[in-house]
């Protein structure tokens, strides 16, 4: 046995020597260029598994929205998160992609890269990771706006949008900003815009989109009645607890991926990223215990979404201190914003208007309030600008868009679908085929305004408490 190995020990050597001759002895150059090329191998590998996990957040937002609402309205939600990625990636893919960062003469949008053309099989296969990476964050804009718009929109209308929010409405205003980070050069991101991973350009360019669709759309029937506010109770809160941790670890791939490197700047954005979340969600907690007596959940989980939301555009610039106080300060503010919209009777069932509009403007904000490199008025004063020139840029567009829809081919669907619920009308389909599905409105009391609801029961084992009218 001592022979053999000493043998195979003697071969395994005179071969590595013989691969060294032939290459020659190593050099600094050499050195450098091996080095170089495992760094650029990291960073490929890096970018591409947090894109997977920005793309996993799919699957979060899927989940948050449906257990948000009611059971009737569970296939046509989950009809909505994936059309939203399918087509937003083959409309990021034809046209948004060049909008956003193709090359430019203006600083206002691109005019090169369309249907990913400046890919070549002997060119620098860069551009496929890089354009992986931007298409997932394409389609979370998107989907934002599903939860806001959710049990009453009529999905052929919804396709409409999602196609324009991806291809245009995103694309130019994330030109302005992040079109520097390939061939683009954006006017927002040559004053010094903060914003690295895009609580404006992604987020609240989502939720002022959501705002515009729920405008349009009008409040669920049974939301609004004459004596107040009836909460519409969500059918599964586990589900959306469970979509909310998915989020919280996609925003690990969300906001450290932004580096597209795989370097040590990657720890500070991790530790930032969790301690908002976690510093949001106990703020919301408290703050709805003592506005409604308990620590109610739905108040919570967008407490966590709303620290991250909040965190994503200064991850990367603030100290974990500074992240804890964002954090803090926006699970407080979504609580007060969902109360504010509720007055206002715009009815948002998940929340998205608040947690992505409100608190991405927030957090975008707070980037430069908090900025490590020392405060300045001047950086504060282009921060404004940019939720300013985004809210500017996205409610008109949206709200013409969603305005035309509805004149055209519908945004709303009838009021016995929005009952019957718009699984079976939209879609022909139960999502729950063993319990059967009440199809009038109806109501919680008692519950914080972050619940939205569905109210059913199984058919094989009656059980008459859990039923509600809808």
């Amino acid at each position: 046995m001592k022979h053999k190995t000493f043998w195979l020990t003697t071969c395994i050597g005179l071969v590595a020597a013989a691969a060294w001759a032939g290459d020659g002895d190593p050099t600094p150059v050499s050195n450098k260029e091996a080095i170089d090329l495992v760094q650029t191998h990291a960073n490929y590998m890096w970018t591409l598994i947090a894109a997977a996990l920005v793309f996993f957040m799919q699957a979060g937002f899927a989940m948050v929205e449906t257990g948000f609402t009611r059971a009737k309205n569970a296939i046509n939600i989950m009809m909505k998160n994936l059309m939203d990625f399918s087509v937003g990636t083959l409309a990021f893919w034809a046209v948004g992609f060049g909008l956003m960062f193709g090359v430019t003469s203006t600083g206002w949008f691109g005019t090169s890269g369309f249907f990913l053309s400046d890919f070549t099989p002997d060119g620098d296969p860069w551009i496929l990771a890089f354009w992986m990476f931007q298409v997932v964050f394409a389609a979370t804009a998107a989907t934002i706006v599903s939860g806001a718009m959710a049990e009453r929109t009529k999905f052929s209308g919804y396709l409409i949008y999602s196609f324009v929010i991806s291809a245009f409405i995103y694309p130019i205003f994330g030109s302005w900003a992040w079109g520097n980070l390939y061939k683009g050069n954006g006017w927002l991101g040559a004053l010094g815009f903060i914003d690295f991973a895009g609580s404006t350009v992604v987020h609240s360019v989502g939720g002022w989109a959501a705002l515009a669709g729920t405008l349009v759309l009008g409040p669920r029937i049974g939301k609004y009645v004459k004596g107040g506010t009836k909460p519409i109770l969500g059918h599964n809160i586990p589900l959306a607890a469970l979509g909310v941790f998915i989020l919280w670890l996609g925003w690990f791939g969300f906001n450290p991926g932004s580096t597209t490197a795989a370097n040590k700047s990657i720890a500070l954005i991790f530790v930032n990223t969790n301690m908002a979340a976690a510093a949001g969600g106990v703020a919301a907690m408290f703050v709805s215990w003592l506005k409604f007596g308990k620590s109610e959940i739905g108040m919570s989980l967008n407490g966590v979404l709303a620290g991250l939301v909040s965190i994503t555009a200064g991850c990367a610039n603030v100290s974990p201190t500074s992240s804890i106080i964002i954090g803090l300060m926006a699970g407080t503010i979504v609580v007060f914003a969902v109360i504010f919209f509720e007055h206002l009777k715009i009815d948002d069932p998940v929340g998205a208007i608040s947690v992505h509009g409100v608190c991405g403007s927030f957090g975008t904000i707070a980037a430069g309030i908090f900025n490590s490199a020392g405060f300045s008025l001047k950086l504060v004063g282009v921060q404004f600008l940019g939720v300013a020139a985004c809210f500017v840029w996205v409610f008109p567009l949206a709200y013409g868009l969603f305005k035309l829809i509805d004149m055209t081919i519908g945004l709303r669907v009838s009021p016995e679908e929005e009952l019957e619920g718009l699984d079976l009308a939209e879609h022909g389909g139960i999502a729950y085929p063993d319990f059967e599905v009440s199809s009038h409105g109806g109501s919680g009391e008692g519950m914080g305004p972050a619940y939205t609801s569905m109210q059913y029961r199984r058919v094989s084992t009656p059980m008459p408490h859990m039923v509600e009218g809808t």
